[in-house]
């Protein structure tokens, strides 16, 4: 007879060491291209520099064989190569510059920071479900960093968006902070309340509609993300929150309605504000008559900056120009709302594929990682904090690509900003600490201990067994 037993399962750690050697390599060597192609020579700091990305890399990897053994194998090696690729690319757009500046420094500062960051996390948060007992306070503390760029004194406006506050000599998003804290908060609501959002409410046209009191955290949402979209001048931030919270929902609930629902909801939303607003409205027109010359000219609110991306990513072809090869300094804002057009121009077709891939293969051992760990908040968790990785992808690419209109966030680890590399750092943390747990082996059976019946366990049975013959 055929005996089943389990295979046992392998950190993968070793596999790790070896996919870090090859994405540490590919950004130094990058950086090293940078510098031979433009100035002749090898950056006067490339050793420097190789160590410290090395240095990075390798200790937060030891902290992970210490911390968190079984975390996936895959997700930092990709995280630390797409980083290093940014940082070379930001280094070449400070080449092209007639005055020398010095973003590519700045931002391997904010990449150590970032690093430690999440190492921190790591050894702080020992499980990921003691982020559960801080669910409102998640939303509190989401709430408040949205609305601090409003705060007289502190806020500051650039290129017509309030989405800024200074500390100290430096200027920081808040935005990329609370978008982990709402993905904390929706993941520890739905875990509570997905059973009366998914069961209850009435079917009309053949899509399962919630009932009206479960639409009071949507609605508050909905109107929230307009409202940074209204004072803040921040398009993309609120089409990241509300796409976060309507794509959780739709993972805890498994009803289509819910992202029909939010798709209108959203549409009607971005309609009446195009209507009433004229920034929103110049943003619109931007997109949809981008090559019209009034258009193109108009300032601000033009499509300038986007056509010019347009015809830098066209000249790269399907090789590119190569590293140092092109002008990506043309386009306003290269390093940072257009260095995926950079890259488009230096590396071509073959190179934004190469780097659209390494954040596809991100999301997804961020979902794999939420189909594997054995809690409904940790499987929340993780598919949310990978949906925003994507989302935020989408959103910026098709902004360049033209596919939808601009919408001024950032590429994750690529794009200048201490900020969002910061926010990025620990997104990928709390990936890491969740699959330690989807990966790491059952205890046995024998030490399965049944846990105790408690009254909410029997109420919540009560309840959908009331729900249930409800709708029968």
């Amino acid at each position: 007879m055929a005996t089943i037993s389990p295979l046992p399962v392998r950190p993968g750690r070793s596999v790790e060491l070896g996919l870090l050697a090859l994405a540490l390599a590919l950004g130094v060597a990058a950086y090293a291209l940078v510098g031979l192609n433009v100035t002749g020579a090898l950056p006067a700091n490339i050793f420097g520099y190789g160590a410290g990305m090395v240095l990075l890399g390798v200790g937060l990897h030891v902290i992970l064989r210490l911390r968190a053994p079984y975390a996936d194998q895959v997700i930092l090696p990709v995280a630390i190569a797409l980083n290093g690729i940014g940082l070379a690319m930001i280094y070449r757009i400070d080449l092209s510059h007639a005055e020398p500046t010095s973003f590519a420094t700045r931002q391997l500062g904010w990449t150590a920071i970032g690093v430690v960051l999440a190492a921190v996390v790591l050894v702080v948060l020992r499980d990921h479900r003691t982020l559960r007992r801080y669910t409102y306070t998640a939303m509190v503390a989401g709430l408040a960093l949205v609305l601090l760029p409003l705060v007289p004194g502190l806020g500051t406006t650039i290129n017509g968006a309030r989405i800024w506050v200074h500390v100290g000599s430096q200027s920081l998003q808040p935005a990329e902070f609370a978008k982990i804290a709402f993905a904390v908060f929706f993941a520890g609501y739905l875990v509570t309340n997905r059973d009366t959002l998914a069961l209850a409410g009435p079917k009309v046209l053949g899509l399962q509609l919630p009932r009206i009191r479960d639409l009071g955290p949507i609605i508050v949402v909905w109107a929230f993300s307009l409202a940074v979209l209204v004072l803040e001048r921040d398009l993309g931030t609120s089409l990241l929150f509300f796409g976060l919270f309507v794509a959780m929902l739709y993972l805890a609930t498994e009803r289509l309605s819910w992202i029909v629902l939010g798709m209108v909801m959203f549409a009607v939303g971005a309609v009446l504000a195009a209507d009433f607003f004229r920034h929103v409205g110049d943003r619109f027109e931007a997109w949809l008559n981008a090559f019209d010359n009034d258009v193109f000219n108009q300032s601000p609110g033009g499509s300038g900056q986007l056509v010019r991306g347009l015809f830098g990513m066209a000249s790269g072809g399907l090789f590119g120009t190569g590293w140092g090869e092109g002008r990506p300094g043309l386009v306003p804002y290269a390093e940072s709302d257009f260095i995926f057009a950079s890259l488009g121009e230096e590396l071509g077709l073959t190179g934004i594929l190469a780097i659209l891939v390494c954040f596809l293969v991100l999301a997804q051992r961020g979902l794999r990682t939420a189909i594997g760990v054995r809690d409904g908040f940790g499987k929340l968790l993780a598919g949310g904090l990978a949906f925003v990785v994507a989302f935020q992808c989408f959103v910026v690419v098709g902004g360049v690509t033209r596919l939808i209109p601009l919408t001024g966030l950032t590429l994750p680890f690529m794009a200048y900003g201490g900020s969002s590399l910061l926010a990025n750092w620990v997104v990928v943390a709390l990936l890491l600490r969740i699959s330690d747990s989807a990966r790491r082996p059952a205890p046995p059976l024998s030490e399965f201990v049944e846990p105790p019946t408690t009254t909410a366990d029997l109420q919540e049975t009560e309840m959908l067994r009331g729900l249930k013959q409800a709708r029968e």
